[in-house]
């Protein structure tokens, strides 16, 4: 597939593929998402927006250049100042992140000079790249100071440096992810008065979503790190509601699916922590709406919890073969669980062919 270079959240011809639960396959546009859901269907979605995360500065020990890129935390407190990161030697996103230099030897207690910020490494965390770190100061502080020294992470097949509302949803809420949970971006105010249109709900919660690659094949390996997420009680009552009427819960983003998973879909607060696969029993969600991924990444291995490996290998080829575009600012794939019906006509504007 072909990255997607530009960030531009919702393109006029953004596409969709769409697998039924019977393993069809349909290539529609992203805007018709509304045609293959049902009334008393319900659409959660993760309204949390996007740290500016990537912080530059020096290792006080050595006075070496160093990146830092937020990772993880275990709270969304606002007085939680304790982090994951992920560190890296000199250089900015123009170079790939399976490039960029180590950083200077770590050791715990070492300091860091983040522009107007102070970061003391408070472990390690397995890896050479991975810390827990500690800012000082007061909170209030600490958040105008990653507000004003952080830059949106990225990676290098963009084409420009992001700016942060490059990377906040239009339904962005609380500030606490460390990349965006892009599936969002595919939806505005508008699709979701389009939604309640059609007899779909609308619901939100808020999970701080991590990063999705840090370089590293081993750490890699360790994604996706845990993420703190809060369910309102509104929410949950609104997947009660739709569960007991019949309806199927659709998760935008790989996020939602974990958040909903590991809550069962219970308000209150949690940690996800849980690796979701091939081999997991989905009890909350019925359908996810996503970018599209490669079999490497995390990401996909979640989608193989909804379909068998012989569909998504199918839908990967016709991904392929239709030149569909990948990463955050990329097309979007809908997968249904298996035997999950696939649409109800009356939101339908037209037929859609199954294949």
């Amino acid at each position: 597939m072909i990255a997607a270079a530009h960030p531009m959240q919702r393109p006029a011809d953004a596409r969709l593929l769409v697998i039924s639960g019977h393993g069809g396959i349909v290539h529609a546009e992203r805007s018709r998402l509304a045609d293959f859901l049902k009334p008393g269907d319900l659409v959660v979605a993760n309204d949390a927006a996007t740290l500016p995360a990537s912080l530059h500065g020096v290792h006080l020990p050595s006075g070496a250049a160093i990146e830092v890129r937020l990772a993880g935390r275990s709270s969304l407190a606002h007085e939680d100042l304790r982090f994951s990161a992920v560190l890296f030697g000199a250089g900015d996103w123009r170079t790939r992140t399976e490039d960029r230099p180590s950083p200077p030897p770590i050791a715990v207690g070492d300091r860091l000079a983040l522009g107007p910020l102070v970061a003391t490494v408070d472990g390690l965390l397995g890896h050479e790249r991975l810390v827990a770190l500690k800012f000082d100061g007061r909170a209030d502080a600490v958040w105008a100071g990653i507000a004003r020294q952080g830059r949106p992470i990225q990676y290098a097949y963009l084409d420009r440096a992001l700016a942060l509302w490059d990377v906040w949803a239009p339904i962005a809420a609380l500030p606490v992810a460390f990349e965006a949970p892009s599936a969002g971006f595919a939806l505005d105010w508008k699709f979701v008065g389009t939604l309640r249109g059609c007899g779909v709900e609308f619901a939100t919660l808020t999970l701080a979503a991590g990063i999705s690659s840090t370089g590293d094949p081993a750490l890699d390996a360790r994604l996706p790190f845990d993420e703190p997420y809060r369910i309102a009680v509104t929410s949950a009552s609104a997947i009660h509601r739709a569960k007991a009427r019949g309806g199927r819960i659709v998760a935008v983003g790989t996020t939602v699916v974990r958040a909903l998973e590991h809550s069962r879909g219970r308000a209150g607060n949690g940690v996800a922590n849980q690796r979701i696969d091939a081999d997991t029993r989905l009890r909350v969600v019925d359908a996810i709406l996503s970018g599209t991924h490669e079999p490497h990444e995390s990401h996909y291995q979640l989608l193989r919890a909804f379909q068998r490996d012989e569909v998504l290998a199918r839908a990967g080829a016709a991904l392929e073969a239709a030149k569909y575009l990948t990463h955050e600012f990329g097309d979007s794939v809908l997968v249904f669980s298996q035997l999950v019906k696939l649409y109800d006509a009356s939101c339908a504007s037209s037929p859609l062919r199954v294949r």
